[in-house]
């Protein structure tokens, strides 16, 4: 995006109001993204950050539980999944419901695809590849957060650590330096 010229920048300030509110409205309405970053923080309620959560929660909970035809379709629901998640960070700025929801999908894996997750062979391979990256990436986010964060997660994370650990994943998290639990 280029910059303002120090001129132009003066002289959109000294605009009319009217004008400038034009301008406003017609620059937000092209870009869809800050569209849904100003409906949450200007136009829905108080509970709407829990509300999303909680719609977020369901669609982490569901999907991953029933019989998958292959590894690669339950990598590809976890990728898709998510996706959301990180565009939910993008809307709210909610980093700490992004790594919740982010444990409870891998927990969610790893404890209801038992097959997908049982041994290391080609197939399954690429996801178990994901499940140990997204692990050791979801563990670095959280240390950004505050302590009182940390200490809400460390059952989840404890969890989804030990069964990580069970799995045909656990050479792979060792590689990238994956910590054993009790966090």
């Amino acid at each position: 995006m280029p910059a303002l010229s120090p001129d132009l920048r003066k002289a959109l300030l000294h605009l009319p109001q009217k004008e400038k509110d034009q301008l406003l409205v017609r620059l937000v309405g092209q870009d869809a993204v800050l569209i849904e970053q100003l409906s949450f923080r200007l136009l829905e309620g108080d509970d709407a950050l829990e509300q999303r959560r909680l719609r977020l929660r369901t669609q982490v909970d569901d999907p991953v539980r029933g019989y998958h035809q292959t590894p690669n379709d339950l990598l590809h629901i976890v990728r898709q999944l998510q996706a959301r998640l990180a565009y939910h960070t993008r809307i709210t700025g909610d980093l700490f419901g992004e790594i919740e929801l982010t444990l409870r999908l891998l927990t969610n894996v790893l404890r209801h695809q038992p097959d997908a997750v049982s041994r290391l062979h080609g197939p399954t391979q690429p996801l178990l590849q994901h499940l140990a990256r997204r692990t050791h990436d979801a563990l670095k986010q959280a240390g950004k957060l505050h302590e009182d964060y940390l200490v809400e997660l460390s059952p989840a994370t404890n969890e989804l650590l030990a069964l990580l650990y069970a799995s045909a994943a656990a050479p792979l998290a060792r590689e990238l330096g994956v910590p054993t639990g009790n966090l």
